[in-house]
C-alpha cells in the first residue's frame, strides 16, 4: 500500500474530530455522475458538480444521501467562467463524524430535516394504509405447479406400497 493512500486511511481512522476551514463546507450527495463527478447540494439547497480526487477512488464508496466536506472558494467564478464543476471533495464524512458535527453546531439548518436515516439519527417510517391487513384480501389459494418433477413424493408412495 502506497504512503498516500495509507495516511489517507489512518485519516479517517483518527477520531471523530473534524475542522472546516476557511471556504470549506458540508454538502450532501445528491447524484452520482460518472468520471469522478457527484452532484451536491450546499446548506442553502443550490446544486453544483463536484469532483471527487483519484485518491478516493478505491478507498472510499460514495452513496446517494451522504455526506462531503468541499473546498468551494472558487464556486462563484468557475460558474462564471463556464466551468461546470464548482468545487472539490476534500473528504467523506461518515456517522461518528457527522454526530459530532451536529452536536459542535457547525451542521447545516437544512441537512437537520434529512429523511436520510443515520444523518439525523431516525428512521423515516412508511405509514400504511387504513383497512391493509395482511389477509389474503379475497384472492384464490396458489395451486400447485404441475409442471415441475418432484421425485420426493415418488419416493414416499412408493414407500408406501412396499411396506403394506
Amino acid at each position: 500500500m502506497k504512503a498516500g493512500r495509507k495516511n489517507l486511511q489512518r485519516a479517517c481512522q483518527d477520531g471523530t474530530s473534524v475542522t472546516l476551514a476557511e471556504g470549506d463546507s458540508i454538502m450532501q450527495v445528491v447524484k452520482l455522475g460518472g468520471s469522478n463527478l457527484i452532484e451536491v447540494t450546499d446548506g442553502k439547497g443550490v446544486n453544483s458538480l463536484a469532483l471527487c480526487p483519484a485518491k478516493f477512488q478505491k478507498s472510499f464508496w460514495i452513496k446517494n444521501g451522504s455526506f462531503v466536506v468541499v473546498d468551494a472558494n472558487g464556486r462563484d467564478e468557475a460558474l462564471e467562467s463556464g466551468s461546470k464543476i464548482g468545487c472539490v471533495v476534500l473528504r467523506v464524512l461518515f456517522h461518528d463524524q457527522v454526530r459530532a458535527l451536529e452536536k459542535s453546531g457547525e451542521w447545516p439548518a437544512i441537512f437537520k430535516s434529512t429523511p436520510n436515516g443515520w444523518a439525523t439519527g431516525t428512521t423515516s417510517q412508511v405509514e400504511e394504509e387504513p383497512g391493509s391487513d395482511e389477509e389474503d384480501d379475497d384472492l384464490p389459494p396458489l395451486e400447485a405447479n404441475m409442471n415441475r418433477y418432484r421425485p420426493f413424493d415418488v419416493l414416499s408412495d412408493s414407500e408406501s406400497s412396499s411396506d403394506s
